[in-house]
């Protein structure tokens, strides 16, 4: 019998009802201990920033919802002690063999474990920043740089966000694995791909500039002049744009969008992930115009669903999609382009179903869950033999 693992994870987010569905970089995790849970492995999942304290058990799987310290003065040290109280008493308790926390804010700064720590690189705040081309506080980076120093592994989902994190953080002498993040693909079907809302293009994710949700407006001008009856649909939360400090996107968007445009496009906000699906099982194009990524869920579930997918061509899609073959790669503010590659599609449905069909090829060879938690086992166990 193979051995089964005590695996915890370390997360801000997680997409689980005892949260109402939040999902943010959690999303990737909640994905991997499911399919952890269905084979027996044990996990314990520590949720930090929460609002109460409670332990949920589940089958295999024990969540543990964790708040803030109190403490105002120095939080950023008592916050992360706490933290680490809590979980080295429970990693006495259930005998827990490997623990595994994301880059971003570095949490596991100043925390030392007697189990190896992996870090999996989701994208830290230096590697967005990077991408975005802005400043990042000195002590955002130093706290991040500071949580590999305890690390015994790492992994990133796409060699393109691993190699540049590795420049970013100087790690010269670490290896970090390149393991994509999975789907049980039998989540994201669609068994009527040739039905689908004509002319409607679909944009699912936060609207915020380093998504590229600032290009939709001027993009979608050049569409409508080809096809006049397209129709945006936009899904996600708003957000706080950093360049100009306004506190909505959406307004910023609103402002850009032409007056004879802006009757074609529907915001819808923040839905239920069902509905999300249903969405994108309706459009007749799924669009992520992004500056700044380390994977992209919704791309892949986009593509599993058999969608024509145009993405931005920088560093990680170029891992996802194969260009002019499983979907389109456009710098985002290229306008011309991209709204030529959407047109092509709007106006050949043979055109859309070939693309989305092997899309969805690419997906099943690449980004299958029942493939993607056996690269995450033998990691953990290779860590774990390293250390022993």
């Amino acid at each position: 019998m193979a051995l089964k693992l005590h695996i915890a994870y370390i997360v801000s987010h997680y997409p689980h009802k005892a949260f109402g569905h939040d999902g943010g970089l959690g999303t990737s995790v909640y994905n991997l201990v499911e399919k952890l849970n269905t084979l027996g492995h044990k996990v314990s999942v520590f949720v930090y920033g929460q609002k109460e304290e409670f332990i949920l058990e589940e089958e295999n799987v024990t969540i543990y919802s964790l708040t803030d310290t109190k403490s105002i003065c120095f939080k950023f040290y008592f916050n992360r002690k706490k933290i680490e109280k809590f979980i080295k008493e429970t990693i006495s308790k259930k005998d827990i063999k490997i623990i595994e926390a994301p880059d971003w804010t570095g949490i596991t700064a100043l925390m030392n474990f007697k189990i190896p720590l992996v870090i999996r690189f989701h994208g830290s705040d230096a590697y967005f920043c990077h991408l975005e081309k802005r400043k990042q506080k000195p002590k955002n980076y130093w706290s991040e740089k500071l949580a590999f120093i305890h690390a015994k592994g790492f992994i990133a989902p796409t060699t393109f966000a691993g190699s540049l994190s590795k420049k970013i953080f100087k790690l010269k002498n670490k290896e970090i694995t390149t393991i994509h993040h999975g789907l049980e693909l039998q989540n994201f079907t669609n068994n009527t791909p040739a039905v689908f809302e004509k002319g409607m293009i679909l944009y699912v994710g936060t609207l915020i500039r380093k998504k590229g949700a600032l290009e939709l407006p001027g993009i979608f001008n050049k569409v409508r002049k080809e096809f006049p009856e397209a129709k945006l649909v936009l899904i996600g939360s708003d957000s706080y744009d950093i360049k100009t400090n306004s506190a909505s996107t959406w307004q910023l968007m609103q402002n850009q969008f032409k007056s004879d445009d802006f009757k074609n496009v529907e915001y819808l906000g923040k839905i239920p992930y069902k509905e999300v699906v249903d969405y994108i099982r309706k459009a007749n194009v799924c669009v992520f115009p992004t500056y700044a990524e380390t994977l992209g869920m919704v791309t892949i579930e986009s593509m599993a669903m058999q969608k024509a997918v145009i993405n931005s061509n920088i560093g990680w899609s170029q891992e996802i999609i194969v260009d002019g073959e499983s979907g389109y790669l456009v710098y985002p503010n290229d306008h011309d382009l991209y709204a030529r590659r959407i047109n092509e599609l709007l106006n050949d449905n043979v055109l859309c179903l070939t693309i989305g069909q092997l899309a969805r090829k690419r997906v099943e060879e690449k980004f299958d869950m029942n493939k993607i938690v056996s690269e995450n086992i033998e990691f953990y166990k290779k860590v774990i033999n390293q250390i022993n």
